[in-house]
């Protein structure tokens, strides 16, 4: 079973879900692939997560970087949590380019290449925004490309994090 909740941002609304595993997703109100995942049968509830996530995006919208990382539970195929979890280690106030992540995919399945395009796929399929930090890819120019949420989120985030 899965669990909403709702975040005021200070750039719109925010949906969480979660089960009992960890938060499953984060989207912007109106965003692309709103809800993907969420279970058809989902109930609101008050739960430790929520706290939790609600905490670490109080500390995150107030201009630092959190110390700690709500348990996320990444639901999506397995290239998909593949490429989830390399934009978990992506630093806070750095970004990356997709070609640099497709790069690095390739390395680690030991093929020449990796289409940035199937990785810029999955990143935009990414249930969990914000704390799965999709916004910090940038284009192989720096340029601002492709946010589920909106480039205007994209771009406030950035600046926030202190990149733009």
């Amino acid at each position: 079973m899965q669990y909403i909740s709702t975040y005021h941002s200070p750039i719109g609304k925010i949906l969480l879900a979660a089960d009992e595993t960890g938060l499953t997703g984060l989207w912007f109100d109106g965003q692309k692939y709103y809800a993907n995942h969420l279970d058809a049968e989902h109930k609101e509830a008050d739960m430790p997560i929520f706290e939790t996530v609600q905490k670490w995006l109080d500390i995150y919208f107030s201009g630092q970087e959190p110390d700690f990382m709500p348990p996320v539970h990444l639901l999506g195929s397995p290239f998909q949590i593949c490429v989830w979890k390399l934009l978990q280690q992506i630093p806070y106030g750095q970004t990356v380019t997709y070609g640099e992540l497709a790069q690095k995919i390739a390395e680690e399945r030991g093929l020449a290449h990796m289409s940035a395009q199937a990785v810029g796929g999955a990143i935009g399929h990414n249930a969990v925004s914000i704390i799965v930090p999709c916004h910090r890819v940038v284009g192989s120019d720096g340029s601002l490309t492709g946010y589920a949420g909106g480039l205007e989120k994209k771009k406030y985030l950035l600046t926030l994090e202190g990149i733009l």
